[in-house]
């Protein structure tokens, strides 16, 4: 497939991606004495796949997937019908994956799970300590050895325990030493009788990520209170595919909530050097919530947060990055505001949302007016400096 000329000699990466991960993913790694504990696939009502951890339904074990194995993409609500073995490969295998990217013109790309939530928020159905983080370690060790198979073309970011911030900061250490880039979290801990991410509890966690410049991603939906995008968002009169495209649209905004949060209550002041990503949530409405923000302090908060050195706004630019990729109108102003050095280029596969195939195509019509260096940045050269990726000679791999 044709990259457009626009972003000759830029090496592009793509920030935002899943996977569907393997049905032998933690039954292959297990010891002996887990592998009937472990996620592992079994067959649920109707003769559905579901994946099962000690007993436990954690969810659907289907595709994930809204790319058949033809490569053609699916529509509306059709995806969720589609089993592992009519899904395509590269929505599960790392191989099949890379030789997506090669025909699309994408030299890498930042992985996110599915099977545990978007966040790793459905790791609190599992109530041993124990096999909970088994089961998170293994998944961790299959994404460090993905990435190195891959070449560091495939690059996941490492599930976090955020159950116990000890546990969290001991294990943000080991996957930084086995090469993992950035971590990936629930926004909302206090769902489940922690302490939310203002608190000071956190503070550790902070801390290490900042001083191993792991940067911490929040996916949309990452916490379970998020994830009713397809129930109750939507209008009881709508039809399915209506209430995904409603429930789809607002699930992108869910994030301006934990960001707002994460500067008011002074996390961002308190560890200036800790770096934040939106993912999946588009770029376009950040001017608007830095602007309300910096409103709202001191029109509705006046005294109340003296205690942060800058403007809200000024938190984004110095510690906030967006992720864009269908929008062709409005990336101007957000690079204006926000800062070119804070915006990546996503495309979601293989999720309903992905701009396969042709994201680079959109990517080119909302970049048209910027000059060359701000397209490398956007493209891939701020997702390169912030997850520390090596760039090839070449922009372009070899096939």
């Amino acid at each position: 497939m044709a990259v457009p000329t626009l972003f000759d000699g830029v090496c592009i990466i793509d920030a935002d991606t899943h996977l569907s991960e393997p049905h032998d993913l933690w039954t292959s790694r297990a010891p002996q004495a887990f592998r009937e504990r472990v996620p592992r696939v079994a067959e649920g009502d109707h003769g559905a796949p579901i994946w099962v951890v000690d007993g436990v339904t954690v969810g659907m074990a289907q595709g994930a997937a809204t790319i058949a194995a033809d490569g053609t993409k699916r529509g509306g609500i059709d995806f969720l019908g589609l089993a592992r073995d009519q899904i395509h490969a590269g929505a599960y295998d790392g191989e099949a994956r890379v030789r997506v990217m090669d025909d699309l013109g994408i030299w890498a790309q930042i992985i996110y799970p599915n099977t545990f939530g978007l966040g790793g928020q459905t790791f609190a159905k599992l109530v041993d300590p124990e096999l909970r983080l088994l089961t998170l370690t293994i998944f961790n060790d299959a994404m460090a050895e993905m990435q190195e198979k891959s070449g560091g073309r495939l690059v996941p970011m490492a599930a976090l325990p955020w159950w116990d911030v000890e546990v969290a900061v001991t294990e943000v250490q080991r996957v930084h030493a086995m090469g993992l880039k950035g971590i990936n979290t629930t926004t909302a801990p206090h769902q489940h009788g922690l302490p939310d991410l203002g608190e000071t509890y956190w503070n550790p966690l902070w801390e290490v990520c900042s001083s191993l410049e792991m940067p911490v991603n929040f996916h949309i939906g990452a916490a379970e209170s998020d994830m009713d995008w397809f129930g109750s968002v939507a209008w009881p009169s709508m039809g399915l595919n209506q209430k995904l495209a409603v429930g789809s649209s607002m699930l992108y905004l869910n994030n301006a909530a934990c960001l707002s949060n994460m500067i008011f209550s002074g996390v961002l002041e308190r560890h200036p050097h800790l770096q934040i990503v939106s993912v999946e949530s588009g770029v376009g409405w950040i001017p608007f919530l830095m602007q309300a923000l910096d409103h709202q302090v001191n029109e509705t908060a006046p005294g109340a947060m003296d205690f942060l050195s800058m403007p809200p706004s000024e938190y984004f630019k110095r510690q906030i990055h967006g992720c864009f990729w269908f929008e062709t109108d409005g990336i101007r102003q957000a690079i204006d505001v926000l800062g070119e050095d804070h915006i990546l280029f996503e495309t979601d596969y293989p999720h309903p949302t992905c701009t396969y195939p042709n994201g680079l195509d959109l990517a080119a019509r909302a970049l048209a007016d910027c000059s060359a260096s701000v397209r490398r940045k956007l493209m891939g050269g701020n997702a390169a400096r912030l997850y520390h990726l090596d760039l090839p000679a070449s922009p372009r791999p070899t096939v």
